[in-house]
């Protein structure tokens, strides 16, 4: 039914002097409309720079696990005296598990040497490890840094798909109404060239006397009135038009301005339908679950709850253990012995964990407020998904009691016009069957924008990224 709503709509715009058979060049379907938007519009290439940034962040936190070399070499002269000489080397590898690998090298010599610092002549190696056994043993600031940006990435892409999703939808709706108004534009021309014929025809029979000339009057008044109205679609299709060259773009970020001779697809209702998927859309029930804006929220929630684990694990005490073996020589593995070594043992904790214990009642807080979202968006999306399939088959009706309405006030138009050229009716009569059989077709019109910006928000509802 929504499709012979279309051929009506066709039948009656017959006089437009338009015929897509004839040349297409100058049509600007909805699909390659679309297809434009997502490749070249920059909100789209912005929205790209999240997974980028994202892809940042995720290299910066792994960063924290990379390995280190560091030198510390300082010396003193004075007065001809060598106080010091100090050499002091380190590798140290960071492990997942707060757990760090350490080697060490250290040349000093010196008159006024600190004793503890004292190494043979060819200097001392040591290699061993740091371990905190209590915070920072199963969940650090590296780890959870690192996890935090995995989610990020994940959420980034969701992010991602929801901003592609938007201008796609707003995009659509400036393509409906530059639609609307071109139908409507063909519409008035289609009349003016109905009224202007019939007010030729009154003005002969004026002439020979077969007409009074109120008619003639009454019959420029419709032209006028035709006149009046078409000007005003022209208006209006200039300005969707112009609405419309704001989404159109090309590569290295050119603006393109939408040519005059451009027009719509009058034809596009199965294309819509078949960008947008509306069948599966309109039928299938999707797990919200999987939707992008969902899916952000989850993973935002998952990073909030390593957050959590984070600070709960700065409740612990800090202990912090390190050991060392000692040896001359590094090459030769007897030489480690475990009675030549250099080792320490850090401990403290706060006494009232004040500033912990708030830190973890705020990240718990955030984490209440997340799921309370996440709660209130499945409801809220629920319901509008609902709500647009509803109103989606309200369209079909009233799709359905339109095409009857201007198929009928077709009929009265016609029966009317055949009266009046029998003498059996007058144009008062005409022109307001004519102005009945218009305000159907401006209704149909309008119907079919408002059926097309429903589909989209439907579209828009589930966040749905096409492949154009």
């Amino acid at each position: 039914m929504e499709y012979r709503l279309f051929i009506i709509l066709a039948v009656c715009f017959s006089g437009f002097g338009f015929s897509q058979s004839e040349d297409f060049s100058n049509v600007l379907r909805f699909d390659e409309y679309l297809g434009f938007v997502k490749k070249f519009h920059p909100i789209v290439k912005q929205a790209e720079l999240v997974i980028d940034e994202s892809q940042a962040k995720l290299m910066k936190s792994r960063g924290a696990f990379d390995p280190k070399i560091e030198v510390d070499y300082s010396r003193k002269q004075f007065k001809n005296t060598e106080y010091y000489n100090k050499l002091n080397g380190t590798f140290k590898i960071p492990t997942w598990f707060g757990v760090e690998v350490k080697a060490t090298f250290d040349d000093n010599e010196g008159s006024y040497l600190n004793p503890e610092s004292n190494v043979p002549d060819d200097g001392l190696y040591s290699a061993g490890v740091a371990i905190p056994f209590g915070q920072g043993l199963w969940i650090n600031n590296r780890m959870a840094s690192l996890k935090q940006a995995k989610l990020y990435r994940e959420q980034a892409k969701a992010d991602r798909d929801i901003y592609v999703n938007n201008i796609l939808f707003e995009a659509s709706l400036v393509y409906f109404n530059w639609l609307q108004a071109y139908n409507e534009l063909k519409l008035y021309e289609h009349i003016l060239g109905n009224a202007e014929l019939r007010y030729k025809g009154v003005a002969k029979g004026v002439e020979v006397g077969e007409n009074a000339q109120i008619d003639a009057t009454e019959a420029r008044i419709a032209v006028n009135n035709r006149k009046l109205g078409l000007e005003q679609a022209k208006v209006k299709l200039l300005k969707t038009a112009l609405e419309l060259s704001n989404f159109l773009w090309l590569e290295n970020n050119v603006p393109v301005e939408l040519q005059p001779n451009m027009i719509p697809d009058v034809n596009t209702a199965p294309i819509v339908d078949a960008t947008f998927n509306i069948n599966q859309l309109r039928t299938a029930d999707m797990p919200l679950e999987t939707h992008p804006k969902m899916m952000s929220l989850t993973y935002k929630r998952e990073g909030l709850e390593v957050d959590t684990k984070l600070k709960a694990n700065k409740l612990l005490p800090k202990i912090n253990a390190e050991y060392n073996f000692l040896t001359e020589a590094p090459d030769v593995a007897r030489t480690f012995n475990t009675a030549e070594y250099k080792g320490g043992l850090n401990v403290s904790f706060p006494l009232f964990l004040r500033k912990e214990r708030g830190d973890l009642k705020l990240a718990k807080l955030k984490q209440q407020d997340v799921e309370f979202e996440i709660d209130a968006t499945r409801v809220n999306l629920q319901n509008k998904i609902s709500a647009l399939k509803q109103e989606l088959e309200s369209y079909s009706i009233q799709t359905a009691i339109t095409v009857d309405m201007v198929s009928d006030y077709q009929l009265m138009l016609q029966a009317e016009e055949r009266k009046f050229q029998l003498g059996e009716s007058s144009l008062f009569l005409v022109n307001s069957r004519e102005s009945k059989l218009i305000d159907g077709q401006l209704k149909a019109i309008e119907i079919q924008n408002k059926f097309f910006k429903t589909k989209a928000k439907l579209f828009n509802s589930l966040a749905v990224n096409p492949e154009l």
